[in-house]
């Protein structure tokens, strides 16, 4: 059978020629908070227009942690649009199993999803992105050259760091644990030192005895054969520095 641009089901993901499609987000597949849509779209209060944060979740895919991060990027005055890259495919979860979701479709996840909140008139064109563990990692393929519209910040959670192939083109603040053994920091400052900078920044802070995980509300544990889990004071200054470097580019 002949056809002009040819579709194919790879498991749960769709893909073309080029490569598995990133998600559409529309009307119809953008909710308000807990939805369980495609994406869930946090709104400050006020009149806006308002800069605008894209969260993309860890291997464990959408939950309450990543909730509360896109409520708190609302509390501080951006638009944030939590994306579900895990159910519209089939997929529930990816922990050590990380490229049966790519980092890199997630990161076209971001893209699609920047694309799509640029479209408010509500939405004042400055786009950002802020991503956990799977998530991070995908913040750090979006943050490198590429044909999309660059991000305007991003920020990485205990992100994977796998060796930088393309200039930089987004400034990039990365948190992570010392104590982490899912994505350890040495890994990140070896990204970090090798990237091209290509003017932009790379922020990197390491906090001593911080595990995976160190931001979330759930106190130290084993899970997927790792250990992780809160460290207050890793968090809090996380928190800190993550609201300074964001309204140093955004606001």
């Amino acid at each position: 059978m002949h056809m002009s641009r040819a579709w194919l089901l790879a498991g749960a993901i769709m893909v073309t020629a080029a490569g598995p499609a990133p998600l559409v987000f529309s009307e119809q597949t953008v909710g308000g908070p807990n939805s369980d849509q495609t994406g869930e779209l946090y709104r400050p209060v006020g009149v806006g227009p308002f800069p605008a944060m894209v969260v993309l979740h860890g291997c464990d895919g959408v939950g309450p942690h990543y909730r509360d991060w896109a409520r708190r990027l609302a509390d501080w005055g951006y638009a944030a649009l939590l994306v579900d890259s895990f159910r519209p495919r089939g997929v529930r979860t990816v922990c050590n199993h990380g490229l049966d979701v790519p980092p890199d479709l997630q990161a076209a996840d971001g893209f699609a999803a920047a694309e799509y909140l640029r479209s408010f008139a509500d939405v004042d064109g400055r786009v950002g992105v802020i991503g956990f563990s799977h998530g991070g990692w995908a913040v750090l393929k979006a943050v490198l050259a590429g044909d999309r519209p660059p991000f305007a910040a991003a920020v990485a959670f205990y992100p994977g760091c796998d060796p930088p192939e393309r200039p930089l083109v987004t400034d990039t603040l990365i948190l992570i644990g010392e104590a982490d053994t899912w994505t350890p920091a040495a890994r990140c400052r070896r990204w970090r030192d090798r990237v091209e900078a290509a003017g932009h920044r790379v922020v990197l802070k390491t906090y001593p005895h911080a595990l995976h995980g160190f931001e979330s509300a759930s106190r130290p544990h084993f899970y997927a054969g790792h250990q992780v889990g809160r460290d207050d004071a890793a968090a809090d200054d996380a928190l800190a520095e993550t609201r300074a470097f964001l309204a140093g580019r955004l606001r």
